[in-house]
């Protein structure tokens, strides 16, 4: 039986097979249209699926599984702008439209773009959340939790998991959300929500939690048991466009920093005291799943389950043995953990375990690219070498400070580049951490950099006992490898200046603190990757000959793309991203480039971005550039407005009015002889009468929508309010020991068929 599973329309769309319970394949949207966090249709994720499982077309697939159910998020917008009428019209003029278009017509889309008449299913959000983490992992009964920003109502939900069965027991709901917290805090910071909050992390150690108080008293309710809720009285995320408002600015000190300004030491401090408070919802959420489930064993997904600075706290001081979390545990992973549904929960299924090993084969399930085909057509200088001989010269080169472009095999699943997709330096260099980050990567100076260190020695260099496949812990580093902390002078992290500026950050950025220091943070931690030889063997094999040259059993070990792209899919993007870059070797397969040896002309390959942008419009933009413009549609175009100009012309003709008649007859009949001869020549007349068409389509749904904003939304919320009756429970603090509630209902294989 083969399960395709699908997230879409939110961001990080992407599409995941499994054939009775195996993932055979599993890759997000992004990686073939360039376009990061593409929230799209995941068209090219879906074929690269099928090619891989040997699905000629969609007949071949017996289900398709959708990760959310669109009606019941419809229902939360709604009752978002209820409980905010007669605030939010810009919020909903926004919004409203992408779900008439789009959303609420999921079903209708997938079965035209598939031409899949077969049964579709609908799980619910973190309940797909859930099964990514259970599913995939070695272990037979385990606690589950998921936390992210929101999915249909829940923002964080605690589950059990046990053979082919996840059930969620309890969960916190829209809009109290720990995603949400911290996604306010990267907006306030300067950086973007769903994509920075790496760099919130990142920048985290940099500062002191001296706001960490603030936010407890101010901002969340946290109880206990992990259960909390938010002041709304400080966010803009329900009724405006931006996360926060102007009294969260007076609260915090200051407005939101302006995206590339120069960072303080007050948006360091807020940095690490947001992290604090993370990672302590996280524990105690933690722990009382382990007091609700008892199991030895946890489980993590969710956007938030990326923050591995979290995640190591749970390992080092949380109740559980072991914890697994899903390498794709954002909206990606929800495909997979959807199409896992279909099998066990849907078919009821029996799961198969491994032993100790998980099931997601190191989440190298994307696609794998002929190299020497794309070099012998392009022409590009390369040099191939056989694999004892490749590995020996690569490990000199990374030995010699060089670095090194590599990509190999199966692209990964999820955001970390895990050996597949990878730039690699020396972590042995003080040079390095700058270089990537300035000349590779071109962004913020102060991102840190994981280590990629071989299984068998990760306790000779790490404070981890625990295998770290998937790079989602962060652990301290050896005490033996750390130097004294004499080396870092008093006056480098001296007092802060009147004006909240950091004393010298690139200094305290720049002082060594171990014999690692590409890969040492400023707090002696780091974000570790253990590699074995049974999950990436090629990988293993480079690190063993880098230890056999050096005597150090660890790379550094960063995704391969630069700012603002995805990490690289095809040998094209590799290449182009190798040549815009001051990369010094690539190696594809087996096959090394040397960036001297390159031609001028040798990266000029258009990216996607250049290949659209003649169509970019701007004001309708995406819309406009999506527009049908081939000869086909041209001539429908020509043939439908050249038949309505000569009915209108014959209408008036009829009525008498024939001078007017001409007006519209000659331009019917000249357009009809266009579309029939030479309809190429009806783009100079699409174009315009496209823009028009859309522009006044735009004006009028906002004429339309605004009306329906004030004579319905508005009242029905005020009424309801009026009557006692909330759509949403905003209170901040209630007095209440919990605010955890409890799933009663166990959903049954016709509840997976609802999208309500």
């Amino acid at each position: 039986m083969n399960i395709l599973g699908l997230s879409a329309f939110y961001h990080d769309s992407a599409a995941s097979l499994v054939r009775d319970g195996i993932i055979v394949a599993a890759a997000q949207e992004e990686r073939f249209t360039r376009k990061k966090h593409d929230a799209g249709f995941p068209r090219h994720a879906i074929d690269y699926c099928l090619r891989e499982g040997g699905i000629s077309e969609s007949k071949g697939l017996d289900l398709v599984a959708f990760y959310e159910k669109p009606f019941l998020k419809c229902d939360r917008l709604l009752s978002t702008y209820m409980a905010c009428a007669p605030l939010g019209l810009r919020s909903f003029l926004k919004a409203v439209p992408i779900w008439m278009k789009q959303k609420i017509w999921i079903k209708d889309i997938i079965r035209r773009e598939l031409k899949f008449e077969g049964t579709l299913i609908f799980p619910e959000h973190h309940e797909s959340h859930a099964a990514s983490a259970f599913f995939p992992s070695p272990f037979e009964d385990a606690a589950i939790v998921t936390i992210d920003g929101v999915g249909e109502w829940t923002t964080t939900s605690i589950g059990r998991g046990e053979g082919n069965r996840v059930e969620l027991l309890e969960d916190l709901r829209f809009p109290h959300s720990l995603g949400l917290l911290y996604s306010a805090f990267t907006y306030h910071l300067g950086f973007r929500v769903n994509s920075g909050e790496y760099k919130v992390m990142g920048l985290a150690p940099y500062g002191e939690p001296i706001y960490r108080d603030l936010i407890l008293t101010e901002l969340i309710d946290l109880k206990d048991d992990g259960s909390f809720r938010l002041n709304l009285r400080y966010f803009d995320f329900m009724a405006g466009l931006t996360m926060t408002n102007r009294e969260f600015d007076r609260l915090v000190g200051g407005p939101p920093r302006k995206p590339e300004a120069a960072l303080t030491q007050r948006h360091m401090d807020l940095a690490r005291s947001i992290q604090a408070v993370t990672e302590e919802v996280m524990l105690r959420m933690a722990r009382h799943a382990h007091a609700l489930t008892g199991s030895r064993h946890l489980c993590l997904a969710g956007g938030v389950a990326l923050n591995c600075v979290g995640n190591g706290r749970i390992l080092r001081e949380g109740p559980f043995e072991k914890i697994w979390i899903q390498p794709a545990a954002g909206d990606a992973g929800g495909a997979l953990g959807a199409a896992l549904l279909g099998w066990h929960h849907y078919q009821n299924q029996p799961r198969k375990i491994s032993g100790e090993e998980d099931s997601q084969r190191g989440s190298l399930l994307g696609p794998a690219y002929d190299a020497a085909e794309f070099l012998r057509t392009a022409a590009i200088p390369h040099l191939e070498l056989a694999e004892s001989e490749l590995m020996a010269r690569v490990a000199t080169l990374l030995e010699e400070g060089k670095v090194i472009g590599w990509f190999q095999g199966r692209m990964e699943f999820g955001p970390r580049a895990l050996g597949n997709r990878s730039i690699l330096g020396d972590a042995r260099s003080p040079e390095m951490q700058a270089t990537l980050n300035l000349k590779i990567k071109y962004r913020e100076s102060f991102r840190p950099f994981a280590p990629s260190v071989l299984r068998e020695r990760l306790e000779d260099c790490f404070e981890l006992k625990e295998a770290s496949p998937y790079m989602l812990l962060v652990a301290p580093v050896k005490e033996s490898l750390r130097l004294s902390q004499t080396v870092i002078p008093s006056e480098v992290e001296g007092p802060r200046g009147a004006t909240g500026d950091a004393p010298d950050f690139m200094t305290r950025l720049k002082t060594p603190r171990s014999t690692l220091p590409a890969i040492t943070h400023v707090d002696y931690s780091a974000r570790v990757q253990t590699v074995a030889a049974e999950d990436n063997p090629r990988f293993h094999q480079l690190l063993r000959e880098f230890e056999k040259t050096t005597g150090c059993p660890v790379l550094v070990n960063t995704s391969f793309n630069v700012r603002g792209e995805p990490p690289v899919c095809t040998p094209e993007d590799a290449f182009r991203c190798f040549m815009r870059t001051e990369m010094d070797y690539l190696v594809l397969g087996n096959f090394l480039l040397d960036k001297t040896k390159q031609n001028s002309r040798s990266g000029g390959f258009p990216t996607a971005e250049n290949k659209t942008a003649i169509w970019k419009s701007p004001l309708l933009g995406e819309e406009y550039r999506k527009l049908d413009r081939s000869p086909c549609a041209l001539r429908r175009f020509g043939l439908t407005l050249g038949s309505a100009l000569l009915l209108l012309g014959s209408l008036l003709f009829w009525r008498h009015h024939r001078g007017a008649a001409l007006l519209f007859a000659f331009p019917g009949g000249f357009l009809l002889i266009l579309a029939g001869v030479a309809p190429l020549l009806l783009k100079w007349i699409h174009g315009p009468w496209m823009i028009l068409s859309l522009a006044l389509g735009w004006v009028m749904s906002r004429i339309l929508l605004t009306i329906a904003f004030f004579l319905i939304v508005t009242p029905i919320g005020l009424l309801q309010r009026l009557f006692g009756k909330r759509p949403l429970e905003i209170a901040f603090r209630t007095g209440a020991n919990s605010y955890w509630q409890a799933r009663t209902a166990r959903p049954v294989p016709a509840d997976y068929e609802k999208q309500f």
